[in-house]
């Protein structure tokens, strides 16, 4: 991989990285209402499930989706059915008199399982794929060498957005207020599948 290669690839995956989306939305809420060490298990799950998922897309999935067309259709479906569950788990995350969080946040193996559903990953993984895995030794090869190095740009970029959800707390001192937070979040990350809906 050249070196231009190299700085494009790691340009592409900080800006698809640490811009809004389903992960991001949802780590933000998860910060907010668990704080920051109890999303750790979430980043990690995003970030090395992303980059399984990277190395599958370029040694397996490329060519099944290029074979069956029909099954963009089926994975959009799911994406939207098991997004919108999630926002309504986010908006009711916390009851209107309750004073403190109900439920969990997710766990590293529920985070790393999200990727697959989450029409952004496919996005990031197909893109880096298709624009920047070398073809000049092995596909396998390429493909790990791109997930590892999304990976570790990957992992920061969702760290700042769980810190912000941690920041944000402190000014969502009653159940009321993280109520609204809670359901804002929901519609955004409902709001984030339009772009995947569309096409």
């Amino acid at each position: 991989m050249s070196t231009e290669i190299l700085i494009a690839l790691i340009g592409f995956a900080f800006a698809s990285s640490i811009t809004p989306g389903p992960n991001n939305l949802m780590l933000m809420a998860s910060g907010a209402n668990y704080g920051l060490r109890r999303t750790v298990p979430h980043m990690l799950g995003i970030s090395l499930g992303h980059a399984f998922m990277v190395v599958m897309v370029g040694v397996v999935l490329l060519k099944v989706f290029d074979t069956y067309p029909a099954l963009n259709i089926v994975l959009k479906v799911l994406s939207a059915a098991y997004m919108t569950w999630l926002a309504w788990k986010i908006a009711n995350a916390v009851p209107p008199e309750a004073q403190k969080v109900e439920g969990k946040p997710f766990t590293f193996l529920q985070a790393a399982g999200f990727q697959w559903v989450n029409p952004k990953a496919w996005f990031m993984a197909i893109t880096a794929i298709s624009a920047y895995a070398p073809q000049d030794k092995g596909v396998l090869f390429g493909s790990l060498l791109v997930a590892v190095i999304f990976s570790a740009t990957n992992l920061p970029s969702v760290t700042v957005w769980a810190w912000m959800g941690v920041q944000v707390r402190r000014w969502l001192g009653t159940a009321r207020r993280l109520r609204v937070f809670n359901v804002t979040m929901a519609v955004l990350l409902v709001g984030s599948l339009y772009p995947m809906l569309s096409h």
